[in-house]
């Protein structure tokens, strides 16, 4: 059985900073790097997109990764982190 899935959704606050962007692909290219990030892309109206972390102890350690992405540090985004139970 594979590991717990946290899927992290991150919707756009109004007056979204583009500036956020680089900096939030860099943290994901680290994650997957690190073997910590399975999925990600964005939703196809533009209002945000999510992403999906795996190789991770615990929700409270998928929160903080989440609270480091610099979506959230910038305030461009809110995010949300759900233990995801898949089939």
């Amino acid at each position: 059985m594979a590991g717990t899935l946290y899927l992290v959704l991150a919707m756009r606050r109004a007056g979204f900073d583009e500036a956020a962007v680089p900096a939030h692909r860099e943290f994901l290219d680290a994650l997957r790097e690190a073997g910590q990030l399975q999925l990600t892309g964005g939703f196809g109206d533009g209002s945000g997109g999510a992403y999906v972390l795996c190789n991770i102890a615990s929700l409270d350690e998928a929160l903080a990764i989440a609270a480091r992405d610099p979506l959230a540090t910038m305030r461009a985004s809110d995010l949300t982190v759900h233990e995801w139970i898949t089939r």
